[in-house]
């Protein structure tokens, strides 16, 4: 990592605080929270809007844990991506829509919510902006505090990509590298896909 761990005896107490809170909640410091630490007013409400939107938001689970995977391979931030793989299958993403979001194809859902929520995301994050037909979609679905939510959580796990990435956040060494264009911190060239599994390459 880029910036020194802080040990409880170099922190103040205000970053002591934050630590046995954070630790309380997570089950330890982990990851961009040792970056965070060092800026405590930033890493406190960092914290909240995390918490809010990994535990709190009005996504269900599965969904939740859908715009963490798209917002750590939009920013290719393997570290969150490790840590929470197999939570979104667990919790009913399909193994083949997470693989095609790590190849950066387009990923299929059988359920027609889930794959307006993915569409919806998908069009923030590359394009920029939501198309008409399908803000109308995921509104039908989720209503407006659900869409509200999913921006609030792709916003946050998009500050965390970028945390991670900047800051070179440690990976976890027992893990392949999740995405085929990027190795350590750098980008590499992306093996080439032809669709063998049947899902196209995203247009």
């Amino acid at each position: 990592m880029r910036l020194p761990v802080l040990t409880e005896e170099e922190m103040d107490p205000r970053q002591q605080e934050l630590a046995a809170r954070i630790a309380g909640r997570r089950g330890a410091v982990r990851g961009p929270f040792r970056v965070w630490l060092h800026s405590p007013e930033m890493c406190e409400r960092a914290e909240s809007l995390g918490a809010f939107a990994r535990f709190d938001s009005s996504l269900p689970k599965h969904l939740s844990e859908l715009t963490l995977l798209m917002a750590a391979r939009n920013w290719d931030a393997q570290y969150s991506w490790n840590a929470h793989v197999h939570q979104a299958i667990e919790a009913g993403i399909p193994e083949a829509a997470v693989k095609a979001i790590a190849e950066k194809r387009e990923a299929v859902f059988d359920n027609e919510a889930d794959q307006a929520f993915y569409r919806f995301c998908r069009e923030i994050l590359d394009e920029h902006f939501v198309t008409d037909e399908t803000f109308a979609a995921a509104l039908e679905h989720f209503g407006s505090k659900g869409l509200v939510d999913t921006i609030g959580a792709l916003g946050n796990f998009t500050m965390l990509g970028m945390c991670l990435n900047t800051f070179q956040v440690d990976l976890q060494a027992d893990k392949e590298p999740p995405f085929p264009d990027i190795r350590g911190y750098g980008r590499v060239a992306p093996e080439s896909s032809d669709g063998a599994d049947g899902t196209e390459p995203r247009p």
